[in-house]
């Protein structure tokens, strides 16, 4: 098994409707075909945690029965997408277009933010520090690895601006969140590749000391770096589909590391 645990697909009507929406936006993006920089990646950025956030909240089963299957996994990331593309199609109309994107996508996951922090009051199991510490931890990782990889390739930093960073900052969250849940709040990981780095981890001789997270924390960033560089050239040579690209790989990674806060900070980890 490679994919996540509570990966199902929804009822075939549920599926087409969101199929559906998904084909006609996708079509009116690629008819209108606006321009994609760095700067329209980090406009999407509020999405991407709007997408896990919805996730959350269905794990937590905060939905009523006849909406749940449009916000399981991964529906929820296809339903997300058509959001967003609308809002993007009609935030071009607007004189700030990436703003109001942003803005709508960060306006749109505070709710389900918010009833997430509202679950974990009403049920006791509220917790912020060792969630927050993660986000710490990984603007420190992030930004210490976007030096470094500054400093040996300046020119394909230039090239990925922005994105760049964002993507490498999106996989550190998704590996110290991790080392987060599993090490200290006892959370068990859910897709069985990350599972495996860190049962090697656990086969050294320094698990007693470090744990198990640490591997995993180090692979993510090394390998959120590593495809960043990759793409800098593609980013020159095509600049929208490169920025595409580098936004599925920030994708990627925001999407399970703010998943993980938020389901840290709202549940016990007995339920997961």
């Amino acid at each position: 098994m490679v994919l996540p645990s509570g990966f199902a697909l929804p009822p075939l009507p549920y599926l087409a409707v969101v199929a559906a929406a998904v084909l006609a936006v996708g079509w009116l993006l690629a008819r209108e075909a606006p321009p994609v920089t760095d700067r329209t990646v980090l406009a999407f950025a509020p999405w991407m945690v709007l997408g896990s956030t919805l996730y959350v909240c269905f794990q937590l089963r905060l939905y009523p029965d006849a909406v749940a299957p449009f916000f399981g996994s991964p529906t929820v990331y296809a339903s997300t997408f058509a959001a967003a593309g609308a809002t993007w199609l009609a935030a071009r109309r607007t004189a700030r277009p990436l703003l109001a994107l942003a803005a709508v996508g960060a306006a749109g996951a505070l709710v389900p933010t918010a009833a997430a922090i509202s679950f974990g009051l009403a049920n006791d199991t509220l917790t912020l520090a060792w969630p927050l510490a993660a986000v710490v931890a990984a603007a420190v990782i992030g930004h210490v690895a976007w030096w470094g990889v500054e400093r040996v390739r300046p020119d394909d930093v230039a090239a990925v601006g922005a994105a760049g960073a964002l993507a490498v900052f999106a996989h550190v969250l998704d590996g110290t969140s991790t080392a987060v849940g599993v090490d200290v709040l006892g959370f068990g990981e859910q897709t069985p590749l990350s599972a495996a780095i860190m049962h090697f981890a656990g086969s050294l001789p320094t698990e007693p000391v470090l744990g198990v997270g640490w591997l995993f924390v180090l692979v993510k960033t090394a390998l959120g770096a590593g495809v960043v560089l990759l793409l800098a050239e593609y980013v020159r040579e095509d600049p929208a589909e490169g920025n595409l690209l580098l936004a599925v790989v920030a994708a990627v990674g925001l999407g399970p590391g703010a998943h993980n806060i938020l389901l840290f900070v709202a549940a016990n980890p007995a339920g997961f």
